[in-house]
């Protein structure tokens, strides 16, 4: 799969603070590329830095293979790095007609995108009328002036209820399915699970992993071995909790309400976890093989802390 953006070697320092530290990872082609990382860890200084905003103190990066980004490049790059001054008192439309004027281009497309986020029935609504999931769309709607092949987004759902988040995701989604290749940071674990095809965790400006968001929940973190989560009850909680902790491969044991929830090496499987209970003279009411989640996947990589 081809990359449409390659970012080898990147640093960024602000006098003694290392924004980031030596940040090598490719974008394929078609992709949701999620950047994920705490608040501080350098998501939106790359950002930056790919759009030109910013300069990096050492390294550089490739869109479609050619170094930088030319004004011919960035006319293939929609963005939304922060939200736009959008008229409060003017409609969706009249908004987008001087996005377009300032962008040189796409004014044609302005009916077009204004379906495409669903906002084609609200085109001559006051900008002050919309909810936030509405605005948030109409943002992405100037993104797509011009017809952009790659979408970079900052913490696009970022101060939205669930029901924004919720519209911003399933955009996110169609757009990808139109060929869209999209690269978005958030610091919502959860969001980028169920929207991305590709994660890099960064912390404190240091990449700490990068892959399908599949090959990243699967493999190993450090020397340990790759574990899977099972969630397992009985009457007698506290007798379970004990005899499951003498069964090899299992790594923790954590009480959860009414069932437990245990880290197992990856050889360990639920029918071998019921043999083993049963033999111990104990009979499982509950026994659920848990899909680890990115969240999980993320603690253990990163450590439970703020990098502010």
């Amino acid at each position: 799969m081809s990359s449409v953006l390659s970012i080898q070697n990147i640093s960024k320092s602000y006098g003694s603070v290392q924004a980031l530290n030596n940040v090598s990872f490719d974008v394929p082609k078609g992709s949701v590329f999620g950047i994920l990382g705490p608040n501080g860890s350098g998501k939106t200084t790359m950002l930056g830095i790919v759009m030109d905003i910013l300069k990096a103190s050492s390294g550089n990066f490739l869109w479609n293979g050619q170094q930088g980004s030319s004004n011919e490049m960035r006319k293939q790059i929609g963005t939304l790095l922060e939200t736009p001054n959008f008229y409060h008192y003017l409609s969706g439309q009249k908004n987008l007609q001087i996005a377009a004027a300032i962008k040189e281009r796409g004014k044609e497309d302005i009916p077009a995108v204004l379906e495409r986020v669903n906002l084609g029935q609200r085109k001559d609504s006051k900008f002050s009328t919309y909810s936030l999931g509405m605005k948030q769309r109409l943002a992405i709607a100037s993104t797509l002036l011009g017809n952009p092949d790659i979408l970079v987004f900052d913490e696009p759902t970022n101060g939205l209820d669930p029901a924004g988040i919720a519209e911003i995701r399933e955009l996110i989604k169609q757009l990808n399915k139109q060929g869209k290749t999209i690269i978005m940071a958030s610091h919502i674990l959860d969001e980028v699970e169920k929207v991305c095809t590709h994660v890099a965790i960064i912390q404190k400006g240091i990449l700490k992993t990068v892959g399908s968001v599949s090959d990243v929940l699967s493999a190993t973190t450090g020397n340990k071995t790759a574990t899977i989560d099972i969630e397992i009850a009985a009457d007698n909680l506290p007798a379970l909790a004990e005899i499951v902790k003498q069964m090899p491969g299992i790594i923790q044991v954590f009480t959860a309400d009414n069932s437990l929830a245990i880290d197992c090496e990856e050889y360990v499987t639920p029918a071998s976890i019921n043999k083993f209970c049963f033999e111990k003279g104990i009979v499982l009411s509950q026994l659920n093989l848990k899909r680890k989640s990115l969240e999980k996947r993320f603690l253990e990589i990163t450590g439970n802390q703020s990098d502010r």
